[in-house]
């Protein structure tokens, strides 16, 4: 289904990132990644705009279109204490404005029944103190996913990932760690990655416009103190 395909990963090199460029290169798919991190890959910051003039040129001139575009990247996360306004425009031009600008710089080379994912993130619905910047980009992928949904409509389809706690290092986790999640664990790289081989996929063609929350359910799950052994430490 993927063989030969053209799919490009912001923030490829490693993590989630790194999951999903090795499983559509292992479904047969051609990889383009651009990343901070030095390596065997187009090595660049995505938060500056003449970067990604470069890249979408670069995969062009070597590819001529693309199939797929999955905005990974994550943004800075600081809080409101010490975060500053420089910081938060960091952090809104890698999270937001860079999906943004490769997916208009890409728009006219997309094959038909291509698809954009933008990787958002469960902050887009509930927070923690002290995240502002992280959550803040997070937030506004997910609705620029619908919006863009509209945009291309007809020749691209546009969704939105919103990954809970995925651990990138191959710890084992047990315990409460585990069981806050009501499946039992916390998520690895790969639960992630195979949601965007099916969402770029046939099976996904009535799918578009759309934010899919995997987090092993914790989102859903009602807290109250002294209910289900949860205890509330003052």
């Amino acid at each position: 289904m993927f063989k030969n395909k053209v799919a490009v990963i912001t923030g490829g090199a490693k993590g989630i990132g790194k999951a999903i460029a090795d499983a559509f290169k292992e479904a047969g798919a051609i990889v383009c990644v651009i990343d901070v991190i030095p390596g065997d890959h187009f090595v660049g910051n995505i938060g500056k705009k003449e970067v990604l003039e470069q890249f979408a040129k670069e995969v062009i001139e070597n590819h001529g279109h693309i199939d797929y575009l999955i905005n990974n990247a994550p943004p800075l996360m600081k809080g409101i204490d010490e975060c500053s306004y420089e910081k938060f425009e960091c952090a809104l031009s890698v999270g937001v404005t860079a999906p943004f600008y490769l997916s208009k710089l890409f728009k006219p080379y997309f094959n038909d029944g291509g698809s954009i994912i933008n990787i958002s993130s469960s902050r887009d619905r509930m927070s923690m103190p002290q995240t502002e910047s992280y959550t803040a980009a997070k937030g506004a992928i997910s609705a620029l996913t619908h919006a863009m949904a509209m945009s291309f409509a007809g020749k691209v389809r546009v969704n939105s990932i919103s990954p809970g706690w995925i651990d990138t290092n191959g710890i084992e986790y047990t315990g409460a760690d585990a069981i806050q999640q009501p499946v039992g664990r916390v998520g690895n790289p790969s639960d992630i990655a195979n949601m965007v081989l099916y969402l770029c996929s046939d099976k996904a063609g009535f799918i578009s416009g759309e934010n899919i929350c995997i987090d092993g359910g914790m989102t859903k799950q009602m807290i109250y103190h002294g209910d289900n052994s949860w205890k509330l430490n003052m």
